[in-house]
């Protein structure tokens, strides 16, 4: 049975059109140079990923916004059609043009999208949405859950066709920010925010982190996920694959779902399937409240 490799790429782009007060790469900028560099790295990742015999999944992360970019463009389109891709997926603002995605290999594609309310207003993202409905293009929706943005969330789930999955990211910052009527009332858009609520308790806990899953930046250096920053190996290195093999975490907590989701105990793997790159659980259809969803632990 053919390998299969789950990894998470983030190159140097460090630039985006969007000025969210939260996120520290709203509204920067990078140099010409700094462009031709992430581009270069991008072109690189991807030959390497073609010469690989594995079955491969990519989950692109930039710390910025990569689909306004074409070269972003071209060269996920390029991976889509490679024989040895199972998934190429990226998270974006949905603020590029969707006329490129024609030209995707939809069966491998998939985007993360994410809605910013101080940004775009809800017509126009959800406008955005109808598009790539219309391409038939695979996605989820989602968002910070802020309390004063409770109705747009309720909004943005009405204008979606039901079968895609919005999911709302907790604000975990404050602690105990959200009430339980709060809980019940994100609940009913988003049955599985629950999990997304706490610190998982990781240290010690088997993940795939490391193994089936690693993270590479632009240099093709390679860590077991975004959240353990030791280097464990480069994927231009003869026999890289050595490096990976089943780790315990290290880390205290985990509390991003692009890292908790990989935790064995938390069998996420059940809930998403084939959907775990790009956030839609398998088989979604619009659920209540009332399904599946991981009980914590009483230290989370």
């Amino acid at each position: 049975m053919r390998k299969q490799w789950s990894i998470l790429y983030r190159g140097s782009l460090s630039s985006c059109n969007y000025a969210c007060t939260y996120c520290p790469f709203g509204k920067t900028k990078n140099t010409r140079e700094e462009l031709a560099q992430d581009k270069r790295e991008l072109q690189k990742f991807a030959g390497w990923v073609a010469n690989r015999k594995e079955s491969i999944g990519v989950l692109f992360t930039p710390w910025g916004e990569g689909l306004v970019r074409k070269y972003y463009q071209e060269i996920l389109t390029e991976l889509t059609h490679l024989e040895n891709v199972r998934k190429i997926a990226i998270q974006t603002n949905l603020s590029c043009s969707t006329a490129w995605m024609e030209k995707v290999n939809k069966s491998k594609f998939a985007l993360w999208a994410t809605y910013h309310p101080t940004q775009i207003s809800l017509e126009k993202f959800a406008a955005k949405c109808h598009e790539l409905d219309a391409l038939g293009i695979r996605y989820s929706v989602g968002f910070v859950g802020f309390k004063e943005d409770f109705e747009q969330m309720e909004k943005l789930r009405a204008l979606l066709h039901p079968n895609v999955y919005l999911w709302v990211n907790a604000n975990k910052k404050i602690a105990d920010y959200y009430s339980a009527t709060d809980l019940e009332r994100i609940g009913k858009t988003d049955p599985y925010f629950i999990n997304n609520t706490v610190y998982h308790p990781s240290k010690g806990e088997a993940c795939q982190a490391g193994d089936s899953v690693f993270s590479v930046d632009g240099e093709g250096n390679v860590t077991r996920c975004h959240f353990v920053k030791e280097v464990i190996g480069n994927i231009y290195e003869p026999a890289f694959e050595s490096v990976l093999y089943p780790r315990k975490c290290v880390n205290a907590t985990c509390g991003c779902h692009i890292g908790y989701v990989h935790m064995d105990k938390l069998k996420l793997y059940e809930l998403y399937g084939e959907g775990v790159l790009e956030r839609i659980p398998d088989n979604w259809r619009h659920q209540t409240a009332e399904t599946h969803h991981v009980k914590e632990t009483s230290s989370s």
